[in-house]
């Protein structure tokens, strides 16, 4: 599979996004070498949910995302698209939850998104490789390979695929020209904003998050002990979605 792998991104060495080579943007490639972008050996993001849940409403994470990533606004639970979206604690850690949880936090809304499992399901059924696993962990999906079989959101146990059954483009209110947008048949997804860390810049939930002054979202490599993530990961008690699955999700929640 590796090699498969290899051999589609040298495919893809002359496909440009926003200047960036596609093949550098989600590989790391002369990036990682060079030192314009951001290397990291195992990338996780970490959220306080006690900063979160006193935003309920609050929608700046998604927001960003959506707007960057050219994520359609269809409604409707079938055709809606999301990338980045909040759920009720109780739905997102249904197995996490007793009668001795404070009401607060069962009440509280909190971001969810694909949790880049270091064993990722969807990786494993998909047919054509369509999505994959990085060496840093980001689980990636190529639209061009996909062919909407949506076996990769029969697997997924998060729910954080969605299938596009609509021409998504006329569903955008402003097209970003940074990003390519997708069409219909396909499935798509957060991608840890891997083009922008080939460029030196973070994801682009967290950037937002730290410009409400709120902090919940923090981004950053586990590889290194001394990262952010990795020190609040030792200071806190941290949970993850659906951790009996086996999957591993590299999205830590602060509880």
């Amino acid at each position: 599979m590796e090699k498969s792998r290899r051999r589609f991104l040298c495919a893809l060495g002359g496909t440009v996004i926003g200047g960036v080579p596609l093949a550098n943007a989600l590989a790391g490639g002369e990036y990682k070498a060079a030192g314009r972008g951001l290397a990291g050996d195992k990338w996780a993001m970490v959220i306080d949910v006690r900063k979160c849940i006193d935003r309920n409403d609050c929608k700046a994470c998604q927001d960003a995302c959506h707007q960057g990533h050219n994520v359609p606004k269809i409604e409707g639970v079938k055709d809606e698209i999301k990338w980045i979206w909040r759920e009720p604690y109780k739905n997102a850690f249904p197995d996490q939850a007793h009668d001795y949880t404070e009401q607060k936090l069962l009440d509280g809304q909190l971001p969810v998104l694909c949790n880049h499992c270091e064993h990722p399901a969807c990786v494993r059924v998909c047919p054509t490789q369509a999505t994959f696993k990085r060496d840093d962990g980001i689980v990636l999906m190529d639209m061009h390979r996909c062919i909407g079989c949506r076996y990769c959101m029969a697997a997924c146990p998060y729910g954080a695929r969605s299938f596009n059954f609509k021409d998504p483009r006329p569903f955008i209110a402003n097209i970003r020209k940074e990003f390519p947008t997708r069409s219909m048949g396909v499935v798509e997804k957060c991608n840890f904003c891997a083009e922008r860390l080939a460029k030196g810049k973070g994801p682009l939930c967290v950037e937002a998050c730290e410009k409400i002054n709120c902090g919940a979202l923090v981004f950053g490599d586990l590889g290194d002990k001394s990262s952010n993530v990795a020190q609040l990961l030792r200071k806190h008690n941290a949970i993850r979605r659906k951790p009996g699955l086996g999957t591993a999700p590299q999205v830590f929640y602060i509880v």
